[in-house]
């Protein structure tokens, strides 16, 4: 994701492996700076993970206005240690007029299921060139 739209995306650095409409696949390696102090992924970079990746993915449905996130509700539910890959998902549960409610999950190379999330995204005044 060098060449993300966002330039917050660029900076997690993840890797797409399945792109389709309404679905995202990202991988990231868990980096030093998005660490908590004990050595394991930081609940706000799983936050910011999976809030950048569902933006991405809302921003590819090629909708005529930019989205922005009205809510983000989130689970940690085990640790991802510095080191390690973590694979990301986002996907689209219902794609409204103005309303995208949006699911997420980061998985850990193991299958463990670090993070999962659900979303509101709403359509705002800001018109895409796209």
């Amino acid at each position: 994701m060098t060449s993300s739209i966002s330039p917050f995306g660029r900076w997690l650095n993840g890797t797409v492996r399945v792109a389709d409409y309404g679905s995202l696949v990202a991988d990231f390696l868990v980096r030093e700076e998005m660490t908590n102090p004990a050595g394991i992924l930081h609940g706000g970079a799983s936050t910011a993970i999976l809030d950048d990746l569902i933006g991405t993915m809302v921003f590819s449905l090629g909708r005529e206005y930019a989205y922005t996130s009205v809510n983000l509700t989130i689970d940690f539910l085990h640790a991802a240690r510095m080191g390690g890959i973590v694979t990301a998902t986002a996907k689209v549960i219902r794609e409204g007029k103005n309303i995208i409610h949006c699911e997420g999950s980061i998985v850990a190379a193991s299958g463990v299921l670090i993070a999962k999330c659900a979303t509101n995204l709403i359509q705002t005044s800001v018109k895409l060139d796209l």
